[in-house]
C-alpha cells in the first residue's frame, strides 16, 4: 500500500511539473503570433518601431516553440506512461482531439516557419498573412488539449451507466467526447488566459526598460501593445470565469463548494473572502450573510449544495482548491484594476498612463497573470480529485503500476531546468545583441520611418 501511494504521488509531481512549464510556454505559442501580427501590420503603415518588435518577437517566439515543441511531447507520452489505466479503457473515446492537436501543431509549425523565413523571400502582405493561420492553429490546438480535459471533468461520448456497472466501454462517440458539457467555458476561459499571460508578460518586460529609462519608440509601442491586450482580455476573463464558475456549481458540487467554501448545503448561503475549512468549519474568512445564494440564484432562499452533498471519499483537498482559487481571484482582480485604470486615463485623455507607479504596476502584471494561470490550473485539476474522469475512475486505479518514478521525476526536473535556463540565456543574448544594434536589417520597409531608426534597446 505505501509503494502504491508513493506510486501515485511521484505521479502526480511529474505531470504537475510537466504541466506546469508547458502550460505558460502554450500560452505564449496561442497568443504571441497575434501580438506580432499587431505589431507588424503597424510597421507596414508606417511605424518602424512595428517591423523591429515583429522581428524580435519572432525570434524569441521561435525559442519558445522550440522549447514547447519538447515539454508537450514529454506530456503526451506521460499521458500514456503514467496513466495506462484511462488511456487503456478510454484511448478510443478520446483519442481524437489528441491526433487533431498533432495536425494543428504542424500546421502551426510550417507556418511559423514559412514567416521566419519569410522576411527576404515573401511579398510583404503575404509575409505578414503567414501569421493568421499560425494564431489560428493555436487556437485549434488549445481547443484539442481542453476538450480531452473538459471530458475527464465531464466524461460524455459513451455509455457512462454500463461502464460503471461492467468496466466495459461501449456506444463510443469521438465527436460528442471531444465537444462534451464542460469544454465551451472552459475553453474560452483558458484562451482568454493565454492573451493575458502573453500580455502580461511582454508589458512587464518593457515596462521594467521603461523604468529604466528606455522610452524609445520600440518600448513605447511594446507597452501600448502589450497593455491594450491586457486591458480588454482582463474584464473579459471575469465574465468567462463567472461562467466557467456556474458551470462548476451546476455539474461539479463538491469542487464548487471546496472553492467557495461550503462545507454544509444551505439556503443563505454567505459569500466569502479567504479562509480555511479546519475541523469542519470555516476559519478566518469574512462572510457576507445570503450573497453566494443571491449570485447563483438570485434569491438568498436559494439551496448551495456543500461538501456535506457528496461522500467524504469523493471530496477534494478542500484548502488545496480554497487557496488556490483565492490567488487566482486575487491576481484576476489586480489585473482588472490595471484595465480599468489603463481604461479610465484613455477615455479621460485618449492616452496611456505614464507615471512611475503605472509603469510598476505594468510590471507586475507578468507575475499575476503566471500566478492566476497556474492557480487556476490547480484549482481544475486538484478539484476534481479523487477522479481522473469524474464520477467514472479514481487516479489510484488509472496509475501505472511499475516503480521507479522517483527517479524518473528527478530526470525531469533537471531537464526542464536545463530548458529553461537555455531558454532564459539564448533571449537575454538576443536582447544584448539588440541592444548594441546588432540588427538584421528587414528586406522591405514601412511607408515611412526605418526600423534601425526606431530601434533603440530592446
Amino acid at each position: 500500500m505505501l509503494a502504491a501511494n508513493g506510486n501515485l504521488a511521484s505521479a502526480r509531481m511529474l505531470m504537475t511539473v510537466s504541466l506546469g512549464v508547458h502550460i505558460v510556454l502554450s500560452c505564449l505559442g496561442v497568443a504571441l503570433p497575434a501580438l506580432i501580427y499587431v505589431v507588424h501590420r503597424r510597421g507596414l503603415r508606417g511605424d518602424g518601431a512595428g517591423l523591429v518588435l515583429a522581428r524580435r518577437w519572432s525570434k524569441v517566439a521561435a525559442v519558445l516553440f522550440a522549447v514547447g515543441a519538447v515539454s508537450g511531447t514529454v506530456l503526451s507520452f506521460e499521458m500514456g506512461l503514467l496513466w495506462p489505466g484511462l488511456m487503456g479503457r478510454f484511448g478510443g473515446v478520446i483519442g481524437l482531439p489528441f491526433a487533431l492537436e498533432g495536425i494543428f501543431f504542424f500546421l502551426e509549425a510550417i507556418f511559423l516557419g514559412i514567416y521566419l523565413y519569410g522576411w527576404r523571400g515573401l511579398p510583404a502582405r503575404w509575409h505578414l498573412a503567414m501569421l493568421v493561420p499560425v494564431a489560428l492553429a493555436g487556437v485549434g490546438g488549445t481547443l484539442c488539449i481542453l476538450a480531452v480535459n473538459a471530458w475527464m471533468n465531464h466524461p460524455s461520448g459513451f455509455d457512462v451507466a454500463h461502464f460503471q456497472a461492467t468496466g466495459v466501454v461501449r456506444g463510443v462517440n469521438p465527436w460528442a467526447a471531444m465537444f462534451n458539457p464542460a469544454l465551451p467555458t472552459q475553453f474560452v476561459h483558458m484562451l482568454v488566459a493565454a492573451y493575458l499571460v502573453t500580455a502580461g508578460l511582454v508589458a512587464s518586460v518593457y515596462a521594467v526598460g521603461r523604468l529604466r529609462g528606455r522610452h524609445d519608440a520600440v518600448h513605447r509601442l511594446a507597452v501600448r501593445v502589450a497593455v491594450t491586450v491586457l486591458a480588454v482580455a482582463a474584464p473579459v476573463q471575469l465574465v468567462t470565469g463567472d461562467l466557467a464558475t456556474r458551470y462548476v456549481e451546476r455539474a461539479q458540487p463538491a469542487k464548487f463548494a471546496a472553492l467557495e467554501l461550503v462545507p454544509e448545503t444551505r439556503t443563505d448561503a454567505p459569500f466569502t473572502l479567504g479562509g480555511v475549512l479546519v475541523g469542519g468549519r470555516v476559519r478566518g474568512a469574512v462572510e457576507l450573510p445570503g450573497v453566494l445564494s443571491v449570485i447563483l440564484h438570485g434569491s438568498t432562499d436559494a439551496t448551495v449544495r456543500g461538501l456535506d452533498s457528496v461522500p467524504a471519499d469523493r471530496r477534494p483537498p478542500v484548502n488545496v482548491v480554497r487557496i488556490a482559487f483565492q490567488l487566482m481571484v486575487a491576481s484576476g482582480t489586480f489585473l482588472a484594476a490595471l484595465a480599468a485604470w489603463t481604461g479610465w486615463s484613455w477615455w479621460r485623455r485618449r492616452r496611456l498612463p505614464t507615471g512611475r507607479w503605472y509603469l510598476r504596476a505594468v510590471a507586475l502584471t507578468g507575475p499575476a497573470a503566471v500566478l492566476a494561470l497556474e492557480a487556476g490550473w490547480t484549482t481544475t485539476e486538484v478539484g476534481r480529485q479523487p477522479w481522473i474522469a469524474r464520477d467514472v475512475l479514481r487516479v489510484a486505479d488509472a496509475v501505472t503500476p511499475r516503480g521507479g518514478l522517483v527517479w524518473s521525476l528527478v530526470a525531469l526536473v533537471l531537464v526542464y531546468a536545463g530548458l529553461t535556463a537555455s531558454s532564459i540565456v539564448v533571449v537575454r543574448r538576443m536582447s544584448r545583441r539588440w541592444a548594441e544594434g546588432l540588427e538584421v536589417e528587414a528586406p522591405y520597409e514601412p511607408t515611412s520611418g526605418s526600423p534601425t531608426a526606431a530601434a533603440g534597446h530592446p
